[in-house]
């Protein structure tokens, strides 16, 4: 009793434990069909394992086809020889080198004290027998004489004064740099049109420092984009910029480039 209480598919065992319960489906009908799905298994595994047999039996003792014996009385072979290989021609032999020229070996010429010595002698033998005449004759009148300064070729005029990009002391702006930006941002006119179109940027300027402080030779290297109006205006303040304390080289004044970017900005 005890035995069978304790077997899960005991079908009293079931019918107390499920009592009350839904028993259609679950684990009521899991554990009354346990022992039914247990056998179809075992029964569909063996009968599988029958017809692999089976199969494999069937394929060993299957009746072998006879083998027809093959006539090779009627087979033609060709025995002809195959024709001989095209011989390739030789690349023809290189050119003759170009013929020899004979070539001629020019030597120094070499120096004797006896020609140097002869020759003064040979001079004075041809004076001795020469006739010197008493008549002065006139020169060639079409030789044109050398100008002077009197025809208005005078001396050359002196070159240009060398301008430096970089000396010893680099002319500076009265004050320093920061009263050159002082300097320009209160003498600077933003250009009215240029205003209204929201147009700025950078004016780069070049110019040169003279020795004696002055400016001259403002252009511009980069101006404002679409501005044109900027850039004269970059000019403008330029010159009107007081001068300058001059660039000295070996403690002599000379004349300078200058770089200077003028900032086009609205505020």
């Amino acid at each position: 009793m005890m035995i069978s209480w304790n077997n899960a598919t005991y079908d009293n065992r079931n019918d107390i434990v499920f009592e009350g319960r839904n028993q259609e489906y679950g684990a009521f009908q899991i554990r009354r069909n346990y022992n039914k799905t247990v056998s179809l298994v075992v029964a569909g595994v063996f009968g599988f394992s029958l017809l692999l047999w089976g199969v494999k039996f069937f394929i060993d003792n299957r009746p072998q086809e006879a083998e027809v014996p093959v006539d090779y009385s009627n087979i033609n072979v060709d025995i002809t020889p195959p024709p001989p290989a095209e011989e390739t021609p030789p690349p023809p032999p290189p050119p003759p080198p170009p013929p020899m020229v004979e070539m001629v070996k020019f030597v120094p010429p070499v120096i004797k004290d006896d020609a140097v010595e002869e020759e003064p002698q040979k001079l004075q033998e041809e004076v001795k027998d020469t006739n010197v005449g008493t008549k002065d004759q006139e020169g060639d009148k079409d030789i044109v004489a050398p100008p002077s300064d009197e025809a208005g070729n005078g001396p050359a005029e002196p070159a240009a004064p060398e301008i430096f990009t970089v000396v010893e002391e680099m002319p500076e702006f009265p004050g320093g740099m920061a009263e050159m930006g002082k300097f320009i941002q209160k003498n600077l006119q933003y250009p009215t049109m240029a205003r209204e179109a929201g147009l700025s940027g950078k004016c780069f300027l070049k110019f040169v420092v003279n020795g004696t402080g002055s400016i001259s030779n403002v252009e511009v290297l980069k101006g404002v984009p679409g501005c044109p109006d900027c850039d004269k205006e970059a000019i403008r303040v330029v010159k009107a910029m007081p001068s300058w304390k001059a660039g000295k080289q070996n403690g002599r004044p000379v004349n300078v480039y200058f770089n200077l970017p003028i900032n086009f900005r609205i505020q």
